[in-house]
């Protein structure tokens, strides 16, 4: 009987750091197209537009988020959903997770 409790204990601690720690990043699926000329396959993380207005079209299955400024700092001033597209005449970095 003490060995069950024993076995049992270790299942349930195992099973609960298992729950706890988190999940591999995964890139959203789809294509994030930065105007003129800026294509990213399975885009994960900022992107800086190449120029000014930022003209962006979320091909992806994951929201997309313009920021005012370089390297996705600043503020949000858009959100693409998924399918959408944008043109900001400030934005200069988009992030998609």
């Amino acid at each position: 009987m003490r060995r069950l409790a024993t076995v049992l204990g270790t299942l349930a601690a195992a099973g609960t750091m298992a729950l706890a720690l988190p999940g591999t990043a995964l890139a959203a699926n789809g294509q994030l197209i930065i105007a003129p000329n800026t294509i990213i396959n399975n885009p994960s993380g900022c992107y800086n537009a190449p120029i000014v207005p930022l003209i962006a079209s979320n091909n992806t299955d994951e929201y997309a988020l313009v920021y005012n400024g370089p390297n996705c700092t600043g503020y949000v001033i858009a959100v693409v959903p998924p399918g959408g597209q944008t043109t900001q005449e400030f934005g200069a970095s988009v992030f998609v997770d």
